[in-house]
C-alpha cells in the first residue's frame, strides 16, 4: 500500500505536562489504522495536532510526500484531513443535504442550488453504501444514520484521511454493523482511516494495524492485526499485566438495604426491586428497555406515583432526588459531562459539591475542610491530577468519573446506583473503577449496576436483573448467568419477572 501520511519525532507540551514525546504514526491508503491508549496516552493531542487545533513543539509531518503544516482546522480540512467527533454535532431540524454541506451551499444566482445540493449529498451518501435520503429530517434518523451523515459532512470536504473518533460509542450491535459496512466502503475506495476506540473487541473486526500510545509516548505497532493478541495489546497500554478483566474479590453480602416497590413511570412498570447490603445488582437489557429510566425513578430523577423504598427496613419517602441523597442513596448518570460534573470549576469543587453543609463552620464555607475533604477523595481514588485545583474538563474520562464517584462518597452513602459506570473509558481505567465498585460493596454499600455490556454485567454482578420493554423479565444469580439467558431475558423470548 502507498504510503498516505507520516508524523515523525511529534513531541508537545502543556504548561506542567508532557502531552506528546517523539511520537511516530504513519498510515496508508486503503487502510484503517487503529490509535489505542489509555485515557490521557496522548491519543487526542496527536489527532489536534493533525487537523491543525495544536501546534506541535517538535516534528514534521508529511501527506503523500508533501510537507503537511496546517495552521488550523480549516486548513486541514483544505488539504484532506477530516475528523468525526464521538459527540455528534447535527442540526436535528435541518434535512441531510443541510447539514453535510452547511454553511458551503451551492448557489445560483444568489440562491441555494437544491437540485445540485440534492445530488452532491446522494452521491457522496453512496459512497458510503448509504441509501439515506437527502431531503430527511436529522431528527427521523437513527443514531447510526446520524454518525453516518458525520463522515458524509466529513466527506464533502474532499478527505483523503478520516479520524473516527469513539464512532461506537452510542451504537447498537446492528448500529455499528452499518457503519462498519461504511468504514469498509471508505477503505476500498483509497482512503486512509484513523480509528480511535475504547472497545478493543471492534479493531480485528474493522482495522488492519494498530499504534498504541502510553503516557505520551508511542510503545508499539503492528502493522497486521492479526498477529497480535487483545491480552498484548491490553498489556502494552496499561504496562502491566491485568490477571483478569474484572477483579475478583471477595465479599459477605448481608440484608436487603434497599426494597422498591411499585416503581412506575411512562416508560417502565417494575412491581419489585431489591439490592442487599455489598451486592452488586446488575441491570441488564436491550437499548430501550429502560434500565436508566428505572435508576433515575428509584433516585426520583423520574416522578413515579406510588412508589414505596424500604431502606434498612424503614419506609422513607424518596419524592426528589434531594430526598434521596439525604437517605444514602446516590445516582451516577451515564452522561457524567451533562449530569454528574461541573466541567468548567475544579476537583475540588466538584467533590464538595455535595456535601457542603459538613463543610461550613459558623454559617460559612471552611477552606480548611473543603481542602481536606478533596484531598482525602483524591488519594482514597487514585485521581490522577496535578492538585485539586485542576479544572475537571481537562481530566481523562476515568478520572472524570473518579471525581464524579468522589462527590457521591462524600456523603454517608447507602445505595449507589452506577448507570454505565465505564462508557467512554479505557480498559485500565476500567479496571480501577471495577476495583472501586468491590471496595464499596466491602464496605456494605449497595450496588445496583447497569450496564449494555454483557461480559461487565457477568464479570461484576452477584445477582442480574433483565428488563425488556420497561419491565424486569428475568432475575438470575451470576453463577447460573450466560450471554444467551440475558439476551433470551432481554429480547423477551424468557420471562419470569419479579
Amino acid at each position: 500500500m502507498d504510503e498516505l501520511l507520516r508524523m515523525e519525532n511529534i513531541s508537545k507540551s502543556f504548561p506542567g505536562v508532557t502531552a506528546l514525546s517523539d511520537v511516530n504514526f504513519a498510515t496508508h491508503r486503503g487502510e484503517v489504522h487503529a490509535l489505542v491508549g489509555e485515557n490521557g496516552a496522548g491519543k487526542s493531542t496527536l489527532m489536534k495536532i493533525l487537523c491543525g487545533v495544536y501546534q506541535p513543539d517538535m516534528g514534521n509531518m508529511y501527506i503523500e510526500g508533501a510537507p503537511f503544516k496546517p495552521l488550523n482546522p480549516r486548513s486541514a480540512q483544505e488539504q484532506g484531513v477530516s475528523i468525526v467527533f464521538q459527540e455528534l454535532n447535527v442540526c436535528p431540524h435541518l434535512t441531510v443535504m443541510d447539514n453535510i454541506f452547511l454553511a458551503r451551499y451551492e448557489t445560483k444566482y444568489g440562491l441555494v442550488n437544491d437540485h445540485e445540493l440534492y445530488k452532491r449529498a446522494k452521491q457522496i451518501l453512496e459512497g458510503l453504501d448509504s441509501d439515506i435520503n437527502p431531503k430527511s429530517k436529522i431528527n427521523t434518523l437513527s443514531v447510526s444514520e446520524m454518525q453516518i451523515i458525520e463522515i458524509a459532512r466529513a466527506m464533502s470536504f474532499d478527505a483523503r484521511i478520516l479520524i473516527l473518533d469513539e464512532p461506537t460509542s452510542a451504537l447498537t450491535q446492528k448500529e455499528t454493523a452499518t457503519l462498519f459496512n461504511g468504514i469498509r466502503k471508505l477503505k476500498g475506495s483509497g482512503l486512509g482511516v484513523i480509528y480511535i476506540s475504547h472497545r478493543l473487541a471492534e479493531i480485528p473486526e474493522v482495522c488492519d494495524s494498530i499504534t498504541i500510545l502510553r503516557d505520551g509516548r508511542q510503545i508499539g505497532d503492528t502493522n497486521n492485526v492479526k498477529d497480535t493478541t487483545m491480552e498484548k495489546i491490553v498489556s502494552m497500554m496499561v504496562g502491566r499485566d491485568l490477571n483478569s478483566q474484572f477483579p475478583k474479590v471477595k465479599r459477605n453480602i448481608g440484608e436487603v438495604i434497599l426494597e422498591a416497590s411499585n416503581i412506575k413511570t411512562a416508560k417502565i412498570d417494575v412491581k419489585r426491586l431489591s439490592v442487599k447490603a455489598g451486592e452488586i445488582l446488575g441491570v441488564a437489557g436491550l437499548v430501550g428497555a429502560g434500565r436508566s429510566e428505572l435508576g433515575r425513578a428509584i433516585f426520583a430523577a423520574d416522578k413515579t406515583e406510588n412508589k414505596k423504598v424500604v431502606l434498612n427496613g424503614r419506609e422513607v419517602k424518596i419524592d426528589t432526588p434531594h430526598a434521596a441523597i439525604e437517605n444514602g442513596i446516590v445516582y451516577l448518570s451515564e452522561n457524567r459531562k451533562i449530569d454528574g460534573l461541573a466541567l468548567l470549576m475544579t476537583v475540588e469543587s466538584n467533590i464538595n459539591l455535595s456535601c457542603l453543609k459538613k463543610l461550613m463552620s459558623f454559617h460559612m464555607m471552611d477552606e480548611k475542610k473543603c481542602v481536606k475533604n478533596a484531598e482525602y477523595y483524591m488519594n482514597r481514588l487514585a485521581i490522577k491530577t496535578p492538585s485539586i485545583r485542576q479544572v475537571v474538563q481537562y481530566l481523562s474520562g476515568g478520572n472524570q468519573q473518579k471525581v464524579v464517584i468522589a462527590k457521591a462518597l462524600s456523603n454517608d452513602v447507602k445505595v449507589i446506583i452506577f448507570d454505565e459506570p465505564t462508557r467512554g473509558i479505557d480498559v485500565g481505567a476500567k479496571y480501577e473503577i471495577y476495583q472501586l465498585i468491590n471496595e464499596l460493596s466491602k464496605d456494605g454499600v449497595g450496588i445496583i449496576m447497569i450496564s449494555s455490556e454483557l461480559p461487565e454485567i457477568l464479570g461484576m454482578s452477584d445477582r442480574i436483573i433483565v428488563m425488556h420493554n420497561g419491565t424486569i423479565t428475568g432475575e438470575i444469580n451470576a453463577k447460573d448467568a450466560t450471554q444467551e439467558k440475558i439476551l433470551r431475558y432481554a429480547a423477551g423470548l424468557l420471562s419470569g419477572e419479579v
